[in-house]
């Protein structure tokens, strides 16, 4: 229980005075109450202000002892405060081992640090001892046994229930030496908690503390959380502090309490951050001493200073504190204009140029001082703005001239803070004189001189917008760099992470958090100037960090990251970038190190961004999928492996190289293991547009030296699934390269459009011949048969070269043409090899049953059955089950022919098969014909001579019968089912076949007409008719003469 005794001071003369004292003295009393323990007495302070003669200090104990009654006994009576009256005011003076305490430093500041204050003459104030120790606390109670103190103030039940508990506390507390008071504040609800005070005057064992509140939680049946002041103290620099300056912050404790202290710094009152280690911060600490030192003194750095002990167990949470403010002397950001930019004189009058310098609000109070350079102007210092959207601006009047200056004219403005450190910023005057070339004002644009350039502050953003008057006068294209306020505040908080203020962890959590916010609502940023800022983020961090382990912040940096990928963004990463880096390579880089830097431990999937890992043991392989690619890793070392998926970056990346471009999504593969001696990573990329026919694909990745997609260590495997595979030996991003146009064969194209041209001419003239000698060579059956075969063989081949011929160039005809010429040329090209089987079974059924005779009309009906009604149907059914030839699907816009999608996948398989089987049954037949020819009579002709017949047999069958049975087409399946970019086989093919079938029209003409002997005979009776009856017709005209 506190009790007071006041005496009031008498008054005296003059004289007197001088010998007149006044003490305040603080003593301990004895007070042998009933406790806790039942052993510690209980202590209670009391406090008396006397007036008295200086000679009578010595005899103080004696003269207060009357005052008390015989249960106490006086005991360490100290003297706290000597205070003196000077003019009209109190002068107080702490004594040794006391300060002003916490009520006296909030009432007079200036009396904080120091031992000596002035108060008014009614009025004086005690000093507290040193090693005074403020308690604050609440205990919260899980029982109910105190639930009254929840009651109403004025009740009974809450008196008593009050009572109860003070008491109880007091039974332990007043055991502390030193003890002086203790109220309850408050209770409130949460259980049932109950804050109170303590003041202790004298130092204290803070294991007396504990101990003492431990018995009091095992009492009350509660949980304890204490603060304490007094145990610990800090030292400060005086302020205000210089910018940039270097300082150290020491706590000094009482006691040893065997634990680290943690630093604080309160910026406002929902913000405090732990200081720790960082770029601007050093914390050391040792017993009893714990040293910060700051490196670089800017308004970061500003605020209240906590230095804390926690002792924490299962019962009770104490912390020991100090807490200090340091004031920052400021130096501001300074954006300094003219007002016109570019004012202009029509005449040789003097002009009056607004200066105006623009800086942040701020509590410090600058001294504002403008020069000027390289002119004579007169300076007129006007009143600051009034604060405007967070700045103030200073201006001043000056007043230039209108004649030429060999320098320009400029402005300065310097701003001195508290400590007359100083901050400046200069602007040229660009005066437009009399004659010179300048912009006209259009919109928000203000006269501009001719060759400068424009400049606006960005609207509700931050940044300047940019115009140019070139020096033609005309105005340019404006420049817009402005970037959002939020990204902005990203970009300087992401600065700031590792200076030591905030735990780093929880700083990026923070930070990744608020960008994830940012970067979501991508019509807030789609700009370049903003899609760069918030690459500069992720720049920063990347430099900053070398771990995150936190999920939530993974998660939000991969967020964020993907949310930079959006496609509504494409054209926002479109920009000129100062340095070397394009935006999308620095992307690139500093992404892949966060992911490195990141604890992912399993799949993790965007909307633009996936990330898989799997943990590589020695000797295992490690297998991960992203977006569908797979990736497989081996190597002799263990560790972590990670695969990125990044869509859309692909487009951003720089490529010179314009005969290829990217169709695939870039792939990133890190690992743990930095140094790899042996690394086989094996890709199964997913194409995201289909591969067309003999387009050459590399397996490339990307070369941060060159700048440029490579090839070296990474080698094309060949198609894979739905896309194809890539087997690299190195670690990197990677991704697929796709030529824009197929291979082409040198020479090819001609080889196939002089060959054609020449079998149509040659087609021709095998039809004219046929109709030439029809009658006088079809004598029998067998060769009406054959020469019909001949004849439309001829013809459908001829139809389909002279299509195929003006398909040549499918760009330059409409896909309604494209999609006829294609059905014509299937049905063409299947009806000749139809009627080449025509032929084929002719001569195998002649070589087989000799005697055995068809008729014309059988043969007829069978022929044109089998050479037009079986490819009109196969073209009808094919051209239905592709939806009525719908292009892709039947045909290929950019070939004009069937498609062919894979092994027996596409159109062009009805086309295949047929011919496939037709030139298998022809090549039997011609096998069955030369067997035949070969199997003649023995005669008197010696061994060799036989032999030399029968090579002469099978060599003149092959040459006549494989252009008209289509042989030749062999080499088309080759073509079809060897890609130009497979290898050299392929291209073997393709010469092949491009010279054999180009030419077939001439072949046949040389084979089936003029190598006829029949046909070439009756060829040449009809010539020599013609000229026999030309050569009489002359001579009867000779007769006639």
């Amino acid at each position: 229980m506190r009790r007071c005794c006041d005496g009031s001071p008498t008054q005296m003369d003059e004289n007197r005075n001088m010998n007149m004292w006044a003490f305040i003295f603080l003593y301990i009393v004895g007070l042998h109450t009933c406790q806790v323990t039942e052993k510690d007495p209980s202590t209670q302070m009391y406090y008396a202000k006397l007036t008295i003669e200086k000679s009578a200090i010595a005899n103080i104990t004696n003269k207060l002892t009357p005052l008390v009654d015989d249960s106490c006994t006086v005991d360490n009576i100290q003297r706290t405060t000597t205070c003196k009256p000077v003019s009209a005011y109190t002068e107080c003076t702490c004594e040794s081992g006391h300060k002003w305490g916490d009520n006296v430093c909030q009432f007079n500041e200036a009396c904080c640090g120091s031992d000596t204050c002035t108060f008014p003459q009614d009025s004086a104030h005690m000093c507290v001892s040193k090693t005074s120790v403020s308690v604050e606390g609440s205990f919260t109670m899980t029982g109910l046994d105190f639930r009254d103190c929840l009651a109403d103030e004025m009740s009974q039940g809450f008196q008593n229930c009050n009572k109860q508990f003070l008491d109880e506390m007091k039974k332990v507390y007043s055991t502390l030496r030193g003890f002086d008071f203790l109220k309850i504040t408050k209770y409130r609800i949460g259980s049932i908690v109950a804050d109170f005070e303590m003041a202790i005057a004298y130092e204290v064992n803070s294991e007396d503390l504990i101990n003492k509140s431990q018995i009091l939680t095992i009492f009350l049946n509660a949980s304890l959380h204490l603060e304490t002041t007094g145990f610990v103290y800090l030292r400060m620099p005086d302020n205000p502090v210089k910018y940039g300056d270097k300082q150290e912050l020491i706590c000094k404790s009482m006691q040893d309490f065997q634990i680290q202290p943690v630093w604080q710094l309160k910026k406002t009152e929902s913000k405090v951050f732990v200081i720790n280690n960082g770029r601007e911060a050093a914390v050391t600490s040792e017993p009893y001493t714990s040293k910060l030192s700051l490196k670089n003194i800017t308004e970061v750095w500003a605020g209240e200073y906590t230095c804390a002990y926690h002792q924490r167990s299962t019962s009770y949470d104490i912390a020991h504190k100090a807490s200090a403010v340091m004031d920052v002397a400021l130096l501001p950001i300074i954006h300094i204009t003219t007002v016109p930019s570019f004012p202009r004189c029509q005449s040789t009058d003097d002009l009056a140029v607004l200066g105006k310098c623009e800086i942040r609000e701020s509590i410090e109070s600058y001294t504002v001082k403008w020069t000027s350079q390289n002119t004579e102007a007169t300076i007129i210092p006007l009143k600051p703005d009034e604060p405007l959207e967070e700045t103030v601006g200073y201006t001043a009047q000056a007043v230039v001239g209108c004649h030429r200056m060999p320098h320009k004219p400029q402005l300065t403005c310097t701003f001195h803070n508290r400590h007359n450190q100083s901050r400046k910023a200069s602007v040229d005057i660009n005066i437009i004189y009399v004659g010179d070339k300048f912009c006209r004002a259009e919109g928000e644009w203000k006269e501009t001189k001719a060759g400068f350039t424009a400049v606006l502050k960005c609207k509700n953003t931050v940044g300047q917008r940019r115009r140019k008057c070139n020096d033609s006068a005309a105005w340019e294209e404006e420049v817009e760099v402005c970037v959002n306020v939020n990204v902005t505040n990203a970009l300087q908080q992401a600065s700031m992470v590792d200076i030591g203020v905030g735990l780093l962890d929880e700083n990026v959590a923070d930070l990744f958090s608020r960008f994830q916010n940012i970067t979501n609502e991508t019509e807030a940023i789609n700009t370049f100037s903003n899609v760069q800022a918030s690459v500069d983020v992720l720049v920063v961090l990347g430099y900053k960090l070398n771990s995150i382990n936190n999920d939530t912040t993974v998660d939000d940096l991969l967020d964020s990251s993907s949310n930079l990928m959006a496609k509504s963004l494409a054209k926002s990463w479109n920009g000129t970038v100062e340095g070397n880096l394009s935006l999308a390579e620095t992307y690139l880089g500093c992404f892949e190190k966060l992911i490195a830097a990141s604890n992912i431990t399993a799949n993790n999937r965007k909307t633009n961004i996936e990330v898989d890992s799997c943990n590589k043991e020695r000797g295992s392989i490690c297998t991960n999928t992203a977006f569908g690619v797979t990736v497989k890793f081996d190597s002799a070392d263990s560790g972590t492996v990670k695969t990125t998926g990044i869509k859309q970056l692909g487009k951003y990346l720089p490529q010179t190289d314009k005969k290829y471009k990217l169709n695939s999504i870039i792939v990133s593969t890190t690992a743990e293991t930095k140094q790899l001696d042996s690394v086989k990573v094996e890709i199964d990329f997913k194409l995201e547009r289909e591969r067309p026919r003999n387009v050459e694909i590399k397996c490339v990745y990307w070369d941060n030296t060159t700048r440029q997609w490579s090839e070296d260590g990474c080698e094309w495997s060949g198609p894979w699934g739905s896309g194809g595979r890539c087997i690299c030996s190195h670690l990197s991003s990677f991704a697929i390269l796709m030529a824009r146009e197929p291979i082409e064969l040198a020479g090819l194209s001609e080889i196939t459009f002089v060959g054609l041209s020449i079998s149509v001419m040659s087609l021709v003239i095998s039809l004219a011949i046929e109709f030439t000698v029809w009658s006088a060579v079809v004598k029998t059956n067998t060769l009406y048969l054959r020469h019909l075969a001949h004849v439309n063989i001829s013809l459908c081949l001829l139809l389909a070269d002279c299509c195929f011929l003006a398909s040549s160039k499918p760009q330059n005809i409409s896909e309604t043409m494209c999609k006829t010429l294609v059905v014509l040329k299937h049905f063409c090209y299947l009806s000749m090899f139809f009627w080449m089987l025509c032929l084929s079974s002719t001569l195998l059924h002649q070589a087989v049953f000799l005697f055995h005779i068809v008729s014309k009309k059988d043969y007829l009906r069978f022929s044109l059955i089998l050479g037009y009604a079986c490819p009109l149907i196969i073209v009808v059914l094919t051209f239905l089950l592709c939806n009525g030839g719908t292009e892709s699907l039947y045909y290929n816009s950019d070939t004009c022919w069937l498609v062919y999608n894979g092994l027996f996948k596409g159109s062009l398989h009805s086309f295949l098969v047929p011919v496939g089987i037709i030139v298998f049954l022809n090549v039997f037949s011609m096998l069955v014909v030369i067997m035949k020819l070969l199997d003649h009579p023995k005669s008197t002709e010696t061994r060799c001579e036989k032999e030399r017949m029968a090579a002469k047999t099978i060599m003149r069958t092959v040459i006549l019968l494989t252009p008209i049975f289509g042989v030749t087409w062999i080499f088309g399946f080759g073509v079809t089912f060897f890609d130009l970019s497979s290898g050299d086989l392929a291209s073997v093919a393709n010469y092949a076949f491009s010279l054999l079938n180009s030419f077939q029209g001439l072949f046949i003409l040389l084979t089936t007409c003029l190598g006829d002997t029949q046909t070439r005979e009756a060829l040449l009776n009809r010539f020599q008719k013609k000229v026999d009856s030309s050569i009489s017709e002359s001579s009867t005209k000779l007769d006639t003469t």
